[in-house]
């Protein structure tokens, strides 16, 4: 087999693991002989809390799980005066539940699920929240994060979860959420903070966190990661990865503040194939909503239906340069300018039921391939504080953001037509051409073999879409304090959005382009009501667009560029409208227990009008309607000094409305979202046994998925328990246990919408040592 090398090479984590080590041996050995030493004290000064804009005060207890505030000046108020669901997901929490990346965080937020993708993102992030796909909604600091990836945490403080539309707040799409990761910056003071993660199926992970005070104002704050694993309960399946994240703060307690970060992550895994869908014996045209199909291994759950060919690597490069200056004691300016590219290389192969796949005991194996890179360049400005009208106070935060996104991706070809064999074989696959037969592109549902010698060939395919963007944004925010009782929270933002791609041929000439402009105008409008200080009965309304080409040609692009072709057949201009999205809430927040714990409950009716539907075989139009209503609850905190609590439940009835005048689509009408479980609930909590033994538990449940709007393939729900346990040896030394999915029950975390399912990892142990400076 000739298998090309990545167009990026991605060194080995072994060195930095290495590197790592080395740096947590000398760095503890020398703060463990100063313990001994002085084990009952600490330098006070080495704890100072940060927030968006305080330099200076008390620290927050770190441990919590309870978070008072969002870390973006857009959100103009604390959460409790926030009028729409805001989860964080603080620091401990992370912790506690031994979260690797940002899936295993998002699990303890009911309400989100993950889908499966065909091409363009198959392996990486692509959360669903409240029903809609958030692939393209994520955020690093406030600035969106474009790209398909698959988002580590070793650099994160924290991750905020912002339910309902809310582009007024972000831009372009978020019709279900948004997701905003909250880097590890430099802060004043002195820490370090390392350890080493060994665990079942071969995990070893090594992480580092060291902060430095230069000056009286000035810090620098490393964080480095290695990580190797197999997957419980998966054959073949591997995930290679490392990082750094370095950081420096500059004017820190002062007028003037000056932040540089960066990030690297590589990345070079497995993937996993999934599990191919049953299919009846008319084929998967036969699949019907009645008896959906679910994922089926032949059964065997750790059958893996890839090749030793596959490959995934990804590069994630980000650098951002923020400078902060408080003009008055109440009104601060801030400039963000980041440039980051983040690649993807891979060949993924995956079951293919359309040859005939699982009801005749044998599987199709199908290339699915891609080298891509997207490259984004934004400039922010923000203003915000507070100032009195009248005599009513109003804290607000207005900006400005230029966004340039260009993104290229081509893919590989995959000969797999080298064996001379029957032409039956391009047209099915049967237990008879399993192996050398079919060129071993065939194999057994029940046994396949992943080192078949397959005889194929494999070359870079450079024929291509090249695709670019420019977005130019005004926002602004108040939170208007009518009285002690009432708040009225406004926002609103104009976007103009222009996007470009052209397609190539292994020339170079364009053999294809297209355009689109879109201008559009989202908004949010909450009435807060407040019967106590600690507590707030709220109602609000928000909406969203989600312009053609949102994801510039990544991942799964549900509004792609359309429109009526030329006499060439070139697309000169999109006649594709944005799809909006609206968002009816009422709720409460409550800060109970001396405002310990935090308590919340919404009623809300997400509707998404102007949908893109295809009305015939060459036609679109923005006719379709979907709704997704339903309620939540939540709870975060310390029950008492000793017992904590994060859990939520959500339930979500979701419906195609209207799929437009296509008979095939106007048959779903009526039919649940893919990706939407009615019910969803998590719970994780704590228990401080002794000062230095902690113990601590979860249970995660998701209801039925669908994982296509005709509700013809579906995995079914499940319950996942985890369990901790945490014992502090010393001041400066800990050690945790973390069992996840005790019970080793085999469940699918991701839905595609034919073809296959991922299941999720079996029973994981991780036994971290950790150490604190």
């Amino acid at each position: 087999m000739a298998r090309q090398p990545a167009q990026v090479p991605v060194s080995s984590p072994r060195l930095l693991a290495s590197a790592i080590g080395v740096a947590i041996t000398a760095g503890s050995a020398g703060h463990m002989v100063f313990a001994a030493e002085k084990t009952d004290s600490k330098a006070t000064g080495n704890a100072i809390a940060l927030d968006a804009t305080a330099i200076t005060g008390e620290a927050q207890d770190s441990t919590s799980y309870q978070v008072e505030k969002a870390s973006s000046p857009k959100y103009t108020a604390p959460l409790v005066d926030t009028p729409r669901s805001v989860t964080v997901i603080p620091q401990q929490v992370l912790k506690d539940t031994g979260a690797l990346n940002m899936q295993d965080a998002l699990r303890t937020v009911p309400g989100i699920t993950f889908g499966a993708g065909e091409g363009g993102n198959p392996q990486g992030d692509r959360p669903f929240i409240r029903g809609f796909d958030a692939q393209g909604d994520t955020y690093l600091d406030g600035v969106r994060d474009t790209g398909s990836q698959s988002r580590e945490i070793f650099a994160v403080e924290n991750i905020e979860v912002s339910k309902g539309p809310n582009s007024a707040i972000g831009g372009r799409g978020a019709a279900g959420g948004s997701i905003n990761l909250v880097s590890k910056k430099a802060h004043l003071g002195n820490s370090f903070d390392g350890g080493f993660t060994w665990g079942s199926d071969q995990t070893q992970r090594y992480t580092m966190d060291g902060n430095y005070q230069f000056s009286d104002t000035a810090a620098g704050r490393l964080n480095l990661m290695s990580h190797e694993s197999n997957v419980a309960g998966r054959d073949k399946v591997d995930y290679d990865r490392w990082g750094i994240a370095p950081s420096l703060a500059f004017g820190l307690g002062t007028d003037t503040r000056v932040n540089l970060d960066y990030y690297h992550l590589e990345s070079n895994d497995t993937p996993d194939s999934g599990i191919p869908y049953t299919i009846p014996a008319g084929g998967s045209a036969a699949r019907t909503k009645s008896n959906p199909d679910k994922p089926y291994a032949g059964g065997d759950h750790s059958n893996f239906y890839g090749l030793d060919r596959d490959f995934r690597k990804g590069r994630t490069d980000t650098a951002t340069f923020a400078i902060e200056h408080d003009l008055s004691d109440s009104l601060t300016i801030k400039n963000t300018l980041r440039h980051g590219t983040s690649m993807q290389d891979y060949i993924l192969t995956q079951p293919d039921d359309s040859k005939g796949n699982v009801n005749n005991g044998s599987v199709w194996r199908r290339a699915n391939t891609r080298v891509s890179n997207t490259e984004t360049t934004t400039n922010q400005t923000d203003l915000f504080g507070n100032f009195y009208v009248a005599g009513f106070k109003n804290s607000f935060s207005t900006g400005v953001e230029y966004t340039r996104e260009e993104s290229s991706k081509s893919s590989y070809n995959v000969n797999t037509d080298t064996t001379p064999r029957t032409s039956a074989v391009t047209t099915n696959c049967n237990p008879g051409l399993i192996g050398a037969a079919s060129g071993y592109n065939c194999t057994s549902l029940s046994n396949p073999t992943p080192n078949d010698p397959w005889n194929g060939a494999i070359s870079r395919n450079y024929a291509g879409t090249d695709t670019q963007s420019d977005t130019y944004a005004l926002y602004a925010f108040d939170t208007l304090e009518l009285s002690e009782q009432w708040l009225v929270n406004m926002g609103l933002r104009y976007d103009h959005f222009e996007t470009g791609y052209k397609t190539y041929n292994n020339a170079g000439r364009t053999t294809s382009k297209g355009s689109d402009t879109s201008e559009f105008v989202t908004g949010q409008f909450g009435v807060v009501y407040k019967p106590a200080e600690n507590g707030s009965i709220y109602a609000s309304y928000a909406t969203s667009a989600t312009p053609p080409g949102n994801t510039l040609g990544e991942g799964q692009e549900g509004n792609p560029l359309g429109g009526t072709p030329d006499r060439n057949g070139n697309l000169l201009k999109s006649d594709m409208e944005p799809e909006t999205t609206k968002n009816y809430e009422i709720g409460t927040k409550w800060d109970l227990l001396n405002d310990r714990l935090s308590l919340t409950a919404d009623i809300f009716r997400t509707e998404k009008e102007n949908a893109r539907v295809q009305v015939d075989t060459t036609s679109y139009e923005n006719a379709g309607k979907t709704r997704v209503q339903g309620i939540e609850l939540s709870a975060s905190g310390k029950i008492t000094d000793k017992w904590q609590v994060f859990a939520g439940y959500a339930y979500m009835d979701s419906e195609q409305v209207d799929g437009g005048d296509l008979p095939a689509n106007k048959a779903n009408n009526g039919n649940e979202l893919p990706n939407t479980p009615k019910n969803s609930a998590s719970l994780w909590t704590t228990y401080q046994v002794t000062p230095k033994l902690t113990i601590g538990g979860g249970a995660f449940y998701v209801d039925d998925v669908f994982g296509s709007v005709a509700n013809t393939t579906m995995v079914d729900s499940y319950v996942r328990y985890d369990a901790m346990a945490a014992y502090k040896l010393s001041k400066n030394v800990d050690l945790q246990l973390n069992v996840q999915n005790l019970t080793n029950e085999t469940y699918y975390d991701k839905a595609f919408s034919t073809h296959f399912a991922n299941q999720a990892a079996g029973r994981t142990a991780l036994l971290s040592t950790n150490f604190h400076f």
